[in-house]
């Protein structure tokens, strides 16, 4: 089975077989045991050396602790609606950022009329003492910025339009 994770910005291939234990992270072979200890808390030992990784339940896009460090994380699994809808939709025409949950702009990333690629920061909200990096959808210029630094915002209202 292969996945594609993103990891601060980058995307790494996953291939495994369920049940083994050893997967494929880009053209590396790593040998890796996971166990639930609780819901949203695992242990996970790879090449030998122990993580404790705890699900940050709390945000309104997927991350995960390790240690202090916070990091946000994606996953397009080829087997899920939700990503076959999104390779489906493409990148041809006008793509928006909308926000996802009700917040306070904090900063802008990208300008008006600059160039941006796929999964470029381009504004900054924050919600619930959380800041929240809202990324480009694809490559291109952002043609509107809809929003500045101190905007308060709505879930769902477009911040930001790609093209």
């Amino acid at each position: 089975m292969k996945l594609y994770i993103e990891i601060a910005g980058k995307v790494r291939a996953v291939d495994y077989t369920p049940g083994e234990s050893t997967i494929m992270l880009d053209d590396e072979v790593m040998k890796v045991h996971a166990q639930w200890l609780r819901p949203g808390v695992l242990s996970l030992i790879v090449d030998g050396r122990a993580w404790r990784v705890v699900l940050d339940e709390n945000a309104n896009e997927p991350a995960v602790y390790i240690g202090s460090e916070r990091i946000v994380y994606g996953v397009d699994d080829p087997r899920s609606l939700k990503a076959r809808r999104a390779r489906a939709a493409g990148t041809d025409g006008p793509r928006t950022i909308k926000a996802s949950m009700p917040g306070r702009v904090v900063r802008i990333l990208a300008e008006k009329d600059q160039q941006v690629e796929a999964h470029q920061g381009v504004v900054v909200i924050e919600a619930m003492k959380m800041q929240n990096e809202l990324k480009a959808p694809k490559s291109g210029r952002v043609t509107e910025l809809r929003v500045a630094p101190g905007d308060t915002v709505a879930a769902g209202d477009v911040l930001a339009v790609i093209e």
